[in-house]
């Protein structure tokens, strides 16, 4: 289950993709892999003319940056380097998140308004996320935007925001209203997933890996497990709390519903020839806490992981958030790989603390290296002394390194470079 990737130069640069999947396979690749998200960074500093000088030059082929829909889009008028040629410059990997499939929303209008003005109007739209709509939302112009989901079975709402200083360092909007408020927007619900249709997005995933090469790593996503879909997207984090105990009728129609999705979908991921998938959780032991993960996380899961392994793929949770209140439930759940985990401290959670709970039993960790580290604000002795520490307690163990949840627009790019020296210099028995 491998894409052939071909080299785009002659260059002897680490070997990134080979390195991560050797290290996920459980086997010991030359160095460990050092593969994270600069793109939020990179979007930032070309909006601004803040790059540094050598990377305002544009690459010889010129083509357009890889990137994802997880950062504000670079400028049309940018031509300076090519985003893979910066990673391979600085010597980390580029690791690219995008979903494998989008849905066709079949007997679904679809209509877009950023304050009040419509964009987009469309019946049977293909999206990437619903409902938040990544793929469709204007990412570069302030304001609030609200979407309505018109079906037979009623019409659902949801609304987001962006602001100037959001654009400015590169991030998307956050969802301000989520469309199921109550039992009357079930059924509406209901009706567009079932009536949806999966769409594979399986030729984005490979021709973007192929332009990468071995310099980055395609870190393919499907959506949010249930309980995480529900309470991020779909109900909201406060008041899927108060719906457990005032309403749990629509907490166990609105799990069974997204359970059913979610086996489908996998069921048809199975002709997605690629080894690693993810899902899209954003995991935190402060939403999803010990009481409930046992009950409505862990069983789904392990279900989830049995097929995806079945298929011969490895598996992934994008969990960014606190898991400090997680760390002995969450080798239950089966997964490979925790990515983008993001330690003290922007949590609680030390790395060392969690790496020596993981060790030898799994899964994975993919990060461990917190942003804060890389901003001004810390010296670069503190800095320097963060990432000794980190290869000393990782030793020979295996470690997908990476900067958690990425490189933000205030870091300093060069202490990316000092990690990658450093990692490199560290040997593996």
């Amino acid at each position: 289950m491998e894409k052939t990737i071909t080299r785009r130069e002659t260059k002897q640069t680490p070997d990134i993709y080979n390195r991560l999947l050797t290290t996920m396979r459980g086997g010991k690749p030359d160095r460990w892999p050092f593969c994270a998200r600069t793109e939020l960074w990179y979007s930032a500093r070309s909006r601004a003319g803040t790059l540094p000088a050598k990377y305002m030059e544009p690459s010889a082929d010129r083509e357009p940056s890889v990137i994802s829909i997880f950062t504000v889009p670079i400028r049309k008028d940018f031509v300076g380097a090519r985003l893979t040629d910066i990673h391979r410059d600085l010597g980390m990997g580029q690791q690219l998140q995008g979903i494998a499939h989008s849905r066709r929303l079949r007997g679904v209008e679809v209509k877009l308004s950023l304050d009040d003005k419509v964009f987009f109007h469309a019946k049977d739209p293909i999206v990437d996320y619903f409902p938040r709509l990544f793929d469709l939302l204007l990412l570069e112009q302030p304001g609030d935007t609200t979407a309505e989901f018109i079906t037979p079975k009623g019409t659902l709402i949801a609304r987001s925001t962006l602001v100037e200083d959001m654009i400015a360092n590169g991030t998307i909007p956050v969802m301000t209203e989520h469309p199921v408020k109550g039992d009357d927007d079930f059924p509406a619900l209901e009706y567009i997933y079932t009536h949806a249709e999966f769409v594979p997005k399986y030729d984005w995933v490979y021709d973007n890996q192929k332009r990468m090469g071995h310099d980055g790593f395609v870190a393919a996503m499907i959506d949010r497990i249930p309980w995480q879909k529900m309470a991020l997207d779909l109900i909201g984090e406060v008041p899927t709390f108060y719906a457990l105990y005032e309403n749990p009728g629509l907490i166990e129609k609105v799990m069974a519903l997204m359970d059913e999705v979610t086996l489908n979908d996998i069921k048809n991921l199975e002709g997605f020839d690629w080894p690693y998938i993810q899902f899209d959780d954003n995991l935190d032991g402060m939403i999803t806490n010990p009481k409930l993960f046992p009950d409505y996380c862990i069983p789904y899961y392990q279900k989830y992981i049995d097929m995806f392994h079945a298929q011969g793929k490895k598996v992934g949770s994008h969990t960014d958030g606190n898991l400090k209140r997680l760390v002995p439930l969450l080798p239950e759940t089966g997964l490979d790989v925790f990515e983008s985990f993001t330690p003290f401290p922007l949590t609680e959670l030390t790395f060392q603390e969690a790496f020596e709970a993981w060790k030898g039993k799994g899964p994975l960790i993919w990060g461990g290296i917190p942003s804060s580290i890389l901003q001004p604000d810390t010296s670069q002795e503190d800095f320097e002394k963060y990432i000794a520490n980190m290869l000393e307690v990782v030793g020979s163990s295996p470690h997908l390194f990476g900067v958690a949840d990425l490189v933000t627009s205030d870091n300093i790019i060069e202490r990316v470079r000092y990690i990658a020296e450093q990692i490199e210099a560290h040997e593996i028995d």
